[in-house]
């Protein structure tokens, strides 16, 4: 008999992930004799524990198609909520849900934290006896969901598109600095990335032949904001100009750090940012150039923007989605989807799986060896690894009036079957 699906995602968005999403609804309706109806926790987890949940098996087939191009997380929602183990009117809850809608397969998008989630819940089903199968699809920009040696997973889907959006940003901003380096010798521009490189390390795409006075710093390169300076003035010597790429996870000192609610630092929401102070501590100790250094920060743009995607990206999220209904069918419970890299000088993956408990609250670090001597690059075995993923070519998004049509899904939510419930770490 069919059992009912619960699809959900949490954590940052991704330009791809809702082609993950789709991967996962078009193959379950491929098998109608095992899967019934296809439900997303709205929001996530949350949506779960507050029985919201949306009804994807009725929604037009146009608006699922439409999810390939449709960037972030508004179609389904996403959430920063985390089951921690001492919730154990949260975990009663989730099996409750389950219960009541007949659910015997859970699908969570997600990074390291979201993996800890269907990490959980494939446990609490198995202690329980609940019959039901929890499976993992990876999703991260960060591409920090693994093992530095990249066999758990080569790359999380989310990472080739914004690898892509960091070499055209940077293309754009040294034509712009060519012509405004008389007045704005130094651009100082922050990327997403709080611990792991690999987000500004991209920025090094735009420019593989090092023809520009290009200059990345990770959170990893182990540089002062001294040693930064002493680096900048030494480029503007040699070519009266600099372009600066700094992780947001970069060391300036104490910037008012907020918290969002997996712990990690919310730099978006902090009171003063990176690049700004890079930015007054070059121009209050002055720059051997005339005029000035100025910066900008790149915001949730980095993961929103669908125009930037990757098509290998896109691709890759579609089939490790599929891949998660392929194990849930064969495999059982307690799995994440994978990707991994085939050998050789040709850029080809396999899609396979990896124990959840394996990758739940994982975390890869950027490899030292793709560092460059004196920390302001990366190497080219990093261009190597990172260049397949950013594809060949743009994106077709559909336009109507010349906005972008993107997925809009029709508010069909099953009936609620239990009391109200309000999370317990509301």
């Amino acid at each position: 008999m069919a059992k009912n699906v619960i699809v959900a995602q949490s954590g940052g968005p991704s330009p791809v992930i809702n082609n993950s999403l789709r991967g996962i609804v078009e193959a379950c309706r491929m098998f109608p004799a095992e899967f019934g109806k296809v439900y997303a926790g709205w929001h996530g987890i949350e949506g779960v524990l507050r029985e919201e949940l949306l009804d994807l098996s009725s929604q037009p087939e146009e608006e699922i198609s439409l999810l390939r191009t449709t960037p972030a997380a508004g179609s389904i929602g996403t959430c920063r909520y985390k089951l921690k183990d001492n919730q154990d009117k949260d975990f009663e809850r989730v099996i409750d849900v389950l219960r009541a809608h007949d659910v015997g397969y859970f699908f969570y998008i997600g990074g390291n934290d979201s993996q800890h989630t269907a990490f959980k819940v494939s446990e609490l089903a198995r202690e329980r006896g609940l019959g039901l199968v929890a499976a993992g699809v990876p999703k991260t920009i960060d591409n920090d969901v693994g093992d530095s040696e990249f066999k758990l997973i080569d790359h999380t889907p989310g990472y080739g598109s914004v690898a892509r959006y960091w070499s055209h940003i940077i293309q754009n901003a040294n034509e712009e600095n060519m012509g405004s380096s008389p007045a704005d010798p130094v651009l100082v521009i922050q990327a997403m990335g709080r611990k792991i490189g690999f987000i500004p390390a991209a920025a090094r795409l735009a420019d593989p032949d090092r023809k520009m006075p290009l200059q990345i710093y990770l959170t990893e390169s182990g540089v002062t904001l001294e040693q930064m300076a002493d680096n900048i003035n030494d480029q503007l010597n040699k070519d009266g100009r600099c372009i600066v790429v700094v992780s947001e996870g970069f060391d300036v000192g104490d910037i008012g750090e907020i918290k969002d609610a997996f712990g990690h630092t919310s730099f978006g929401s902090s009171k003063v940012s990176v690049y700004q102070s890079i930015v007054n501590y070059l121009n209050s100790k002055g720059i051997k150039a005339r005029g000035a250094a100025r910066g900008q920060v790149m915001g949730t743009d980095q993961r929103d923007t669908m125009i930037y995607a990757s098509t290998v990206d896109l691709e890759e999220a579609y089939k490790v989605g599929q891949k998660a209904v392929d194990i849930a069918l064969n495999e059982g419970n307690g799995w994440m989807a994978t990707i991994l890299r085939e050998p050789g000088f040709i850029y080809n993956v396999r899609y396979d799986k990896v124990p959840l408990e394996k990758v739940a609250l994982s975390e890869r670090f950027f490899p030292k060896d793709w560092i460059a001597p004196g920390g302001i690059d990366v190497t080219d075995a990093f261009v190597r690894y990172a260049r397949p993923l950013i594809g060949e070519d743009w994106v077709s998004v559909p336009l109507i009036g010349g906005i972008q049509r993107f997925a809009r899904l029709l508010p069909l939510f099953a009936k609620k079957r239990l009391p109200e419930y309000m999370p317990q770490a509301y």
